[in-house]
């Protein structure tokens, strides 16, 4: 790896030069098989001629004017997200991060006009929302968040998955006017909460006017076998925000709203030099179309019970397996101990997984893995967690 590049990554000691579906090439011939995504973000896989073909052809034609202009592949693209999720209104930016930047300053203005001069925003521990100042504080890992103190004020934390928490900072807290949280929460361990939770959080904001505020950064564009996560609870946020899987790839994010979340922003209130530029809208038009065209959302329903089923016949009983949960194509094997060396003996077997949470083995796998890919998954993750334990 070049030495002019800033330490920020604990590189595994291999470069990628070449994708295919849920495949990848190293520079020296080697194939791997993806079940990372690139982090939930390749859903329809690598190199999807659909994805090429609208790069290549907006390329062609027009990468950047301005949002000071109409973008028409940025209205086609609102208005496909917009109609996907029941809401309203979107403002697109670069990433997961941006477009929770604007979640939180679109909760911060809802409360200003609100006349509460110093809003809160609760979030969940064990969350992950980004890395910039706010999202970072958001955040609850304390050590993404160390050594950049001082951190943003104006959040307060409960633990996720308990709605009565939240319910229970109404009496002491007037100043809250937003609840951010992440469906399934992916970088903390593939949490997901109990099957009415979403639901009681809705209750709690409608009864105190309160802004539901998900991130579906991890969790969107059919990852968990819904269009989005919250889906399965048949709620509807104010406001959610997208990136990752919605380019495939090409680096965008959004903010969608909904009811008077949707009126809070004016001109000037927010902005994005790239955001919602051409290009990166082509790639999103894609996605949306292959998502649909392909049935790929119901796919990753379908497969993510076919591996859950597989892991449990492989591992259940096994001493050392906590639990084995997922919903779709998010998927978690919790360990009783560290695994994180599972990462590299996986790649020497030509395998990409990844170990959140110290103790959790999270499977991202493309939307677009085949039978035969899928075997080989379960079967390669199985071993290793076996070995694993046997040696300890």
């Amino acid at each position: 790896m070049s030495d002019a590049l800033m330490g920020t990554y604990k590189r595994l000691p291999v470069s990628f030069v070449k994708g295919e579906g849920a495949w990848l090439w190293d520079d020296q011939g080697k194939r791997y098989l993806d079940a990372l995504s690139g982090i939930a973000v390749c859903n329809l896989g690598h190199a999807h001629p659909a994805v090429t073909a609208a790069l290549c052809e907006q390329a062609g034609a027009l990468v950047h004017t301005s949002n000071l202009y109409g973008i028409p592949k940025q209205a086609e693209l609102g208005a496909a997200l917009a109609s996907l999720a029941g809401m309203e209104k979107v403002f697109f930016a670069n990433s997961g991060a941006e477009a929770n930047e604007a979640a939180i300053k679109l909760a911060r203005l809802y409360g200003h006009n609100k006349g509460i001069d110093t809003p809160l925003v609760v979030v969940a521990e064990s969350s992950f929302h980004g890395r910039t100042l706010a999202t970072l504080t958001a955040t609850g890992n304390r050590k993404v968040q160390a050594g950049f103190e001082p951190l943003v004020p104006g959040f307060v934390r409960v633990p996720y998955g308990d709605a009565q928490a939240i319910a229970n900072l109404a009496e002491r807290n007037p100043n809250i006017v937003a609840v951010l949280l992440e469906p399934v929460q992916g970088e903390g361990g593939v949490n997901i909460p109990p099957v009415d939770y979403l639901t009681q959080v809705r209750d709690i904001c409608d009864r105190h006017g309160w802004l539901m505020m998900l991130d579906e950064i991890q969790t969107g564009m059919g990852r968990t076998g819904k269009a989005f996560a919250h889906q399965h609870a048949a709620i509807k946020p104010d406001v959610m925000t997208l990136a990752k899987a919605l380019g495939n790839g090409v680096p965008i994010g959004a903010c969608l709203a909904t009811g008077a979340a949707a009126e809070v922003f004016g001109p000037g209130n927010h902005g994005s030099t790239f955001g919602g530029n051409p290009l990166a809208c082509a790639a999103g038009l894609a996605v949306c179309r292959t998502l649909a065209a392909d049935r790929l959302i119901d796919r990753a329903a379908a497969l993510g019970t076919e591996i859950l089923n597989g892991l449990h016949a492989a591992l259940d009983g096994v001493p050392g397996v906590v639990h084995i949960r997922g919903q779709g194509l998010m998927i978690g094997v919790e360990l009783d101990r560290p695994c994180a060396a599972l990462v590299g003996q996986a790649l020497e077997q030509g395998l990409l997984i990844n170990v959140t949470a110290e103790r959790v083995i999270r499977l991202l796998p493309p939307l677009v893995m085949d039978t035969e890919q899928t075997n080989q998954l379960i079967n390669g993750v199985a071993t290793l967690v076996r070995d694993l334990l046997a040696s300890n």
